[in-house]
C-alpha cells in the first residue's frame, strides 16, 4: 500500500469516519476506470475538483462523476473573483494527496458539495492514490468535511 493510502486510512481510523477504503491493482484516475474497478455505476462516483483562491486556500468542489464544475458558480458562492483550477503540484502540496487520488476530506480546505451528490446514499471518492477509492455515505462525507451544499455543477 502506498503512503498516501496509509495516510488516508490513518485519518479514517483516528477520526472515526465510517467509510471503506478500497485498493485496486488498476487505475482509478478517471471516473470510467474507477467505476470499472469498483464494479459500480459512474453515477455512484464523485469527482473532487480542486481550485485555489486569491489567498492560496484550496477549494474542493465535489460533483457526481458525470458532472462538470462551473468555476463561475464557485466564484459566486464564495464571493471571490480570483478562483482558478489548481495544478497537480498545488493539489499535492495543499491536500497532501496526488491529483487523481484526492479524497473529499482529510485535509484543510473549503468544501462545496453539489446537491446532486447528496441525492445518493453512498458514493465512491478518491482513496488517496490513483488506484484506490473510498466508499462513504454522503451524510458522513458532509459531516467529515463540513462541506456546504451548493450548486457548483454546470
Amino acid at each position: 500500500m502506498n503512503p498516501y493510502e496509509q495516510k488516508l486510512q490513518q485519518f479514517l481510523s483516528e477520526n472515526g469516519v465510517q467509510a471503506e477504503h478500497l485498493s485496486f491493482d488498476c487505475s482509478c484516475h478517471s471516473v470510467e476506470e474507477a467505476a470499472a474497478a469498483a464494479e459500480a455505476s459512474i453515477d455512484d462516483l464523485v469527482k473532487n475538483i480542486c481550485m485555489v483562491n486569491s489567498e492560496g486556500k484550496i477549494i474542493v468542489a465535489i460533483v457526481k462523476g458525470e458532472s462538470r464544475v462551473s468555476t463561475k458558480r464557485v466564484t459566486k458562492a464564495l464571493d471571490n473573483a480570483e478562483i482558478r483550477i489548481a495544478t497537480p503540484d498545488e493539489i499535492l502540496e495543499k491536500t497532501g494527496y496526488p491529483c487523481g487520488g484526492t479524497p473529499s476530506f482529510g485535509f484543510s480546505g473549503i468544501f462545496l458539495i453539489d446537491p446532486k451528490v447528496m441525492e445518493k446514499e453512498t458514493v465512491y471518492t478518491g482513496g488517496g492514490s490513483a488506484s484506490s477509492l473510498t466508499k462513504i455515505q454522503t451524510q458522513e462525507l458532509q459531516r467529515v468535511n463540513r462541506g456546504e451544499i451548493i450548486r457548483v455543477r454546470k
